[in-house]
């Protein structure tokens, strides 16, 4: 939450942040920089290649703070458009470059959650992503969630959206989903965060047990 709480970042979207802070409406930037004790002078008019990791989390909080005022955000149990949630979190980078696809999955009880971001937004490498035991073989099907995370592209306005997925298309997808986190080694990381709602729904796994799965994006994670 914002106002004021420190807390140990590891990952930020700091495409995500500047797109989502150059939205808000001018009126309201004076009261949540109030709210959440950000000098909007620094923040808001810092240039990309001055700005400092303050000014960035100057921007999220106050990005934070107009979401959690306008928009719907729920628990990653029911997950809306934005959603919040805790749980340990098993991080892998895939591919050679800085900038390649990252994933983050855990479980809490009946939830699965995977969050998938890019690599650069993790903040001085503090949490250092384990090797995937799945292959690259299984990206082909995940490829539209993969480039949309990577490319930091929220879900288009009504009219320009993509298509969607058959009922079966969408099963498969969380299920390779599940099956990618199962495989990821190493230990994990207690976390909190707030991601944009992907793809989410209801599987059941080889014991019969019904899973939840959410796919987000995230806009930020931290170390609890």
């Amino acid at each position: 939450m914002t106002g004021g709480i420190v807390r140990y970042y590891a990952y930020v979207s700091e495409t995500k942040v500047d797109m989502l802070f150059g939205q808000i409406p001018p009126k309201l930037l004076s009261g949540l920089g109030t709210e959440v004790k950000v000098d909007l002078k620094v923040v808001g008019l810092t240039v990309q290649k001055d700005r400092t990791e303050a000014d960035m989390y100057g921007r999220l909080e106050i990005v934070e703070a107009y979401l959690d005022r306008n928009d719907d955000i729920s628990w990653m149990t029911e997950p809306s458009a934005w959603f919040r949630g805790e749980c340990e979190l098993r991080m892998s980078g895939y591919g050679r470059t800085p900038d390649g696809p990252m994933f983050m999955t855990g479980q809490e009880g009946d939830t699965v959650v995977v969050l998938i971001g890019s690599a650069h937004h993790l903040i001085g490498q503090r949490v250092s992503p384990e090797s995937g035991a799945v292959g690259h073989s299984m990206l082909p099907s995940l490829f539209r969630l993969v480039q949309q995370a990577v490319d930091d592209r929220l879900p288009a306005a009504p009219g320009g959206s993509p298509r969607r997925e058959s009922p079966t298309e969408t099963e498969d997808l969380l299920r390779q989903v599940v099956q990618l986190g199962r495989g990821l080694r190493g230990p994990g990381n207690s976390c909190e965060f707030l991601a944009r709602r992907l793809l989410s729904g209801v599987i059941s796994d080889a014991q019969g047990r019904e899973l939840n799965v959410v796919v987000g994006t995230p806009l930020y994670v931290a170390l609890l």
